[in-house]
């Protein structure tokens, strides 16, 4: 009998706790530059700034889109949870990762660390996503309570996804998600086509910036408003390319010394065995690009232990691209510590404090999560106490 009654204290406990708590949105706008609000007019994120925590986030390495929305997701390097890159060959079993090949896009078995859908939903929170990278994995066993395909057809507009968020927020309090995780693939796009200087993407900072005010004035106008945390981030920034910017590795290197090349930047070089020397010895005293074996990758990139990594990475200089020919001008997946890769941060909401502070790791992302959903984060390699000045 006893047995039965702490078990029941136990629910009740639970249960009280997640109904106390806060309701929080994240919405990820890839490419968005730390300092675009700097450069454009962007009247909403300045409130936000005015209101609640003005910061940027710097990137895992590589700077690249999946890798650091899962990462975000994760709080775990891309060298610890294994989406090392947007493509990449997975020596183990011989098959290549690739985002537009849903057979290997959509296995769990590639996916390592627990993502914070899945965190919340083992403590019995709702999570729900909109696009978020990973979110339409089986990982862990489970999917989101609700998710949405970016690879949907038809996708769900900007506009339909603001108005899902909401509507997920007005559903009664037995069924609405404590979280809303949704991602927007402006202004990247045009940040990559144009360059993120050029007025077409000056016109995307400029139309998600309306559109985050939108989402935002639908938020507090809800009968739980003043009770939803809502942040805005991005996953890095973007910098300019020149079609004089090109280094052409495929001058230098022999198709037979590799087994595989994946990425412009950087590029990851499977090479065979026998043939690392001569890999190495061919970029040797090539201008614009870094090049290591694994094992000499900097230990402040947190990049080189895991198997999918290649035995050569090549980084080229900021700016510069390893390809033989140039088709967009504007770029990222360079250093984490150059100033065009950092990421926006802006946060408002009950729980965050009025601050302006530096910029932090994106693996810190996910221990804040956990704080505000008030469930304790899967081993990762985030530190809430870092980032802890930005809450009340």
């Amino acid at each position: 009998m006893m047995k039965k009654t702490l078990l029941f204290i136990s629910f009740l406990v639970a249960l009280t706790a997640s109904a106390g708590q806060h309701y929080t949105v994240v919405v990820s706008l890839d490419g968005f530059r730390w300092d675009y609000p700097q450069w454009y007019d962007t009247p909403f994120f300045d409130q936000m700034a005015a209101e609640g925590v003005e910061s940027g986030l710097i990137p895992s390495f590589p700077s690249k889109t999946f890798p650091n929305h899962y990462t975000l997701a994760t709080g775990l390097y891309p060298d610890h949870h294994g989406i090392i890159a947007n493509n990449f060959l997975d020596p183990a079993s011989g098959r290549t990762y690739k985002l537009s090949d849903p057979s290997t896009k959509l296995d769990p078995t590639f996916y390592g660390g627990e993502p914070i859908w899945v965190t919340a939903q083992k403590n019995g929170l709702r999570a729900v996503s909109f696009f978020w990278a990973g979110s339409d994995v089986k990982i862990g066993g489970m999917y989101p309570w609700r998710y949405f395909s970016y690879d949907d057809d038809p996708r769900l507009t900007n506009d339909q996804c603001v108005n899902g968020i909401i509507d997920m927020l007005l559903l009664p309090e037995s069924e609405r998600p404590h979280l809303i995780m949704a991602y927007f693939d402006q202004p990247d796009h045009d940040g990559h086509t144009y360059g993120p200087q050029d007025k077409h993407t000056r016109q995307a900072v400029l139309m998600m910036d309306s559109l985050m005010h939108r989402l935002y004035d639908g938020i507090r106008a809800l009968p739980i408003g003043q009770e939803v945390n809502l942040i805005i981030l991005s996953d890095h920034g973007m910098t300019t390319l020149d079609e004089d910017r090109v280094v052409d590795l495929s001058k230098v290197l022999k198709k037979e010394w590799l087994i595989a090349a994946d990425g412009d930047v950087p590029a990851n070089l499977n090479v065979k065995p026998t043939c690392v020397d001569s890999v190495c010895d061919a970029l040797a005293g090539i201008e614009h690009i870094q090049y290591w074996r694994k094992a000499d990758i900097p230990s402040y990139l947190h990049f080189g232990t895991h198997p999918r990594v290649g035995e050569v990475v090549v980084l080229p200089d900021l700016g510069w691209v390893v390809e033989d020919k140039l088709s967009k001008y504007g770029t990222h997946g360079f250093d984490p510590n150059f100033n065009d890769m950092h990421a926006l941060f802006r946060a408002v909401g009950p729980d965050f404090a009025h601050v302006k502070r530096p910029h932090f790791r994106n693996i810190d992302v996910y221990p804040l999560l956990c704080h505000l959903l008030g469930i304790t984060p899967a081993p990762c390699d985030g530190n809430f106490e870092e980032i802890s000045d930005m809450l009340k």
